[in-house]
């Protein structure tokens, strides 16, 4: 009897363990299935660049997701097993992340002879949105944002700190200020050239450099939401026809199971009030 307990134990340990494994692999071939169908229908290679840092954590405590070298490796690694005749549809779900790896990523997109689309189904902030600016196309919900590309250093924004020493006499300034603000110039003007490059074949030159000026500038703060119609006026290749598998495909990156669900609904289309049939 007490055998009989025990491996009605270990059996339930085994599937313990097992199922969040099992359930990672279900969703992981759930996902495959839904690019090979958006491929077949498209005609083109899909790449997933998706953060759901929410997801992340090691003993309850989040592990934030960003955009790094790794990513730079794998995303190119994709548009390179890909024909030069073959669009590409790259979905960004992201906060932003390293310049450098954004960068790669960018200027591997821009290279690209056949179309690259990007869609944006929530947000593509910072690096992201370095991205986003080298593709042929930008399809974003009409609720989805991207975000100024403005350099960072550490927690001060590239353009304050310049601002700031400019604001003061030099000798009321202490020298890891006078640093932090050569660097940052550094990186402004980096950034804004960068972002020129991407624009160079999309728009005209001034115009080119009035947006990367607005992007990469300090214009606003970091975390500023660019919303479609303002990404429009900015003279980006937006369009909000988003098909809908791209929102299916988001759905495959769920929160983990562990975590009080804090928006919950009916997942099933409804019509009209009144019209049952459809619910």
């Amino acid at each position: 009897m007490s055998g009989g307990i025990g491996d009605i134990f270990w059996i339930f340990l085994i599937i313990t363990f097992l199922q969040p494994w099992l359930r990672q692999k279900m969703l992981e071939s759930a996902r495959w299935r839904l690019m090979r169908r958006i491929e077949r229908q498209r005609g083109s290679r899909v790449i997933l660049l998706v953060h759901r840092q929410e997801t992340m954590s090691l003993l309850g405590i989040p592990l934030f997701r960003f955009i790094d070298i790794n990513d730079a490796e794998e995303v190119i690694r994709a548009i390179h097993l890909t024909d030069d005749d073959i669009p590409i549809d790259l979905v960004l779900h992201t906060p932003g992340g390293l310049v450098l790896a954004s960068l790669q990523i960018a200027r591997a997109v821009k290279a690209r002879k056949a179309k690259v689309t990007v869609h944006v189904p929530h947000y593509a902030m910072s690096g992201g949105t370095l991205i986003a600016l080298a593709a042929d196309e930008i399809v974003m919900d009409c609720h989805a944002v991207l975000g100024p590309v403005d350099p960072q250093l550490g927690e001060y924004p590239a353009a304050s700190l310049v601002k700031v020493v400019k604001s003061k006499d030099i000798n009321e300034v202490d020298d890891k200020t006078l640093i932090l603000a050569d660097v940052a110039d550094k990186a402004l003007q980096q950034i804004r050239a960068e972002v020129l490059e991407l624009l160079e074949d999309k728009m005209p030159r001034d115009r080119a450099e009035a947006l990367a000026d607005k992007l990469s500038q300090g214009t606003w703060t970091h975390d500023h939401p660019i919303g479609f119609q303002q990404a429009k006026e900015l003279g980006l290749p937006v369009q909000s026809d988003m098909p809908a598998e791209f929102y299916q495909l988001m759905a495959l990156f769920p929160q983990p199971l562990q975590r009080q669900p804090t928006v919950q609904y009916i997942p099933t289309p409804y019509g009209a009030p009144g019209d049952e049939k459809k619910r």
